[in-house]
């Protein structure tokens, strides 16, 4: 359990991160509440894109000054009109050997990366099979069904899949699956894939369940891209900028039924899509702090809290809430959900129940995404039961405050729902 003082050190930690980016520092002081920190690391992200935009003036859409050489930290960008050829030099987000990344194509968001790689895959495997497991991303699966018609989403646990099949298979793996569906199909040795998707953006950058996937994908010779949305657990909770990212992993012994030639063909289609469906990624946000130890010290320290906080309000609601139905185990640990609701219910209580305890003086709030330093409500849907729910969002906050507020939530969904 972490104390107070202890947790108040961390985030001046972070505070001052952020802080050292700015060409000319603010004065800062050791925040004394949750409060504090929230509004002091949402200022200063505000004032790092506020400096890139001055910083970069000249560096427009139409490159029109010829001489911009655009940065954000670490990071450095070359690009002609509009970012359709946008070229970045920089630290990986993902705590892997350069060796393992072939090549990296950067998006405005995780949705606009995996809608160009899903638009890229109708052209050049047309017909083929999305295998996706349960709990996976909804919007994700909305997209494939909606709007990807060439190719056949099929949803089902691992034992539901035919261990032989004609068909060319693409494996979705998303990190919203249950824990016991995500060891299903590291141990599985049964299927075969032409091409693995993993969504890694509920896992931190540098979990060993990304190394796991990458090993596995490798012993089986399965092509392997990464999919990630960055504004969520890569910006120490200050939501910094919209960014997304589609990542080849170098797979030497790729199975031969995907020859590299057909991967480098798939990851041009991808960049067209990007460029076709303006969906480049904006330089400005790029996180300045990306890429130090220190970042990477205190990303693993903040995962490590919103890790041992959902583990405690995972229990205490299978505990208390007995009989509601709950996801209380996805395999990231990051959020849990609680109810079966119609959806105009959902959306109600995702609204009144942290407006309720907002206002008797708790860190939550009523909005979409996770990550954060307070905790977040929003209404869900399950695609793959067609029930609604409220998602709770697992803040970075001091164990004694999250145990009071966990006990909060559970006080009012008796309550008011149960």
């Amino acid at each position: 359990m972490e104390s107070a003082d202890a947790y108040f050190d961390r985030k001046f930690e972070e505070l001052r991160l952020l802080n050292s980016c700015l060409a000319d520092p603010i004065s800062l002081d050791r925040p004394g509440s949750v409060a504090e920190v929230i509004r002091r690391k949402f200022q200063l992200a505000a004032a790092l894109r506020a400096a890139h935009e001055m910083q970069e003036w000249n560096a427009t859409e139409t490159a029109w000054t010829g001489s911009a050489h655009p940065f954000s930290g670490p990071f450095k960008f070359q690009y002609d009109y509009q970012r359709a050829d946008l070229s970045v030099e920089g630290p990986s987000f993902y705590a892997l050997d350069q060796q393992h990344i072939r090549q990296t194509i950067y998006t405005a968001s995780g949705m606009a990366a995996i809608a160009a790689l899903l638009l890229a895959l109708s052209k050049s495997m047309r017909d083929a099979e999305i295998i996706a497991l349960p709990g996976s991303y909804g919007e994700t699966l909305e997209l494939i069904d909606g709007y990807a018609h060439q190719l056949r989403l099929v949803v089902g646990s691992v034992a539901s899949f035919s261990a032989n099949s004609n068909s060319r298979r693409v494996l979705l793996l998303d990190s919203c699956v249950a824990s016991r569906d995500f060891r299903d199909i590291i141990n599985c040795g049964k299927l075969h894939f032409d091409l693995m998707i993993f969504d890694t953006t509920c896992f931190a950058s540098s979990s060993n369940r990304i190394e796991q996937v990458v090993r596995w994908s490798w012993r089986r010779g399965i092509p392997l891209i990464l999919i990630r949305s960055h504004n969520k657990l890569d910006s120490l909770g200050a939501e910094y900028g919209r960014l997304g990212s589609i990542a080849l992993i170098r797979n030497d012994f790729a199975a031969a039924r995907t020859p590299p030639s057909c991967l480098e063909g798939l990851m041009t289609e991808t960049r067209n899509a990007v460029r076709l469906l303006g969906n480049a990624a904006l330089p400005g946000h790029f996180p300045p702090f990306v890429g130090s130890s220190c970042y990477r010290r205190l990303t693993r320290r903040r995962m490590a809290s919103i890790l041992r906080n959902g583990r405690f309000s995972s229990r205490h609601f299978a505990s208390r809430l007995r009989g509601v139905p709950s996801q209380l185990c996805p395999v990231h640990g990051l959020y849990v959900r609680l109810g079966s609701l119609d959806e105009a219910a959902a959306r109600q209580a995702a609204a009144v129940m942290s407006e309720h305890l907002s206002k008797v003086g708790f860190p939550i709030r009523h909005a979409g995404s996770f990550g954060f330093d307070f905790a977040a409500t929003e209404w869900c849907h399950d695609l793959t039961t067609d029930s609604y729910g409220v998602r709770i969002a697992v803040p970075d906050l001091p164990s004694s405050l999250w145990r009071d507020l966990t006990e909060a939530i559970a006080d009012w969904w008796v309550d008011s729902i149960a």
